[in-house]
């Protein structure tokens, strides 16, 4: 992907609280699109090879949920977490994480990322199709920076992890920020 470039137009399946619902899953349905999600807001958005892993789980996923209020101060009005797994998996993983400041984005198909051109085989640690780690400041459904972590392959030996981390993103924001406020 690209700054400038717009968003890809997918609708993800997501599943919301419903207390109606009842039972012990008081979960229903809901499909949220791309404008859902990124329309009107300027957002990070942050994509990484699977919910429990270790590097997406003791860092990254953390890391933003823990910096949400110095994002709210460089003018983030959200962050996104977003995988190549199904709501079910990522409702879970925030539920395990204790998230109260970061949203979770299933790609359980994988389309979006297909279309951000960022989706890779991980078949060599038995993961099928998954997201390239990435990270994008997006405004109202443009990207306005790329962070994309060196070496996009299927199968890479490793996991890299730095371009995209919450410290990267942050500093660009306030070395942007300051740039404009001078």
């Amino acid at each position: 992907m690209k700054t400038g470039a717009s968003l890809p137009n997918v609708t993800f399946r997501t599943r919301v609280r419903d207390e109606a619902v009842g039972g012990p899953n008081p979960y229903r349905w809901q499909d949220m699109t791309t404008a859902d999600y990124f329309a009107s807001k300027r957002v990070v958005l942050f994509s990484l090879p699977g919910a429990f892993t270790p590097t997406c789980s003791t860092y990254q996923l953390p890391g933003f949920e823990n910096g949400f209020g110095d994002f709210q101060a460089q003018g983030i009005d959200a962050i996104y977490c977003m995988s190549v797994n199904d709501s079910f998996v990522m409702n879970k993983w925030a539920e395990a994480q204790g998230l109260k400041n970061v949203a979770v984005i299933p790609d359980g198909s994988g389309e979006f990322t297909r279309k951000m051109g960022m989706l890779v085989d991980k078949d060599n640690l038995g993961f099928g199709m998954r997201s390239w780690r990435y990270a994008a400041i997006v405004n109202d459904g443009k990207i306005e920076a790329w962070f994309e972590e060196p070496g996009l392959m299927d199968n890479c030996p490793e996991d890299p992890y730095g371009v995209s981390s919450p410290e990267t993103v942050l500093n660009w924001l306030v070395a942007t920020n300051s740039e404009i406020a001078a």
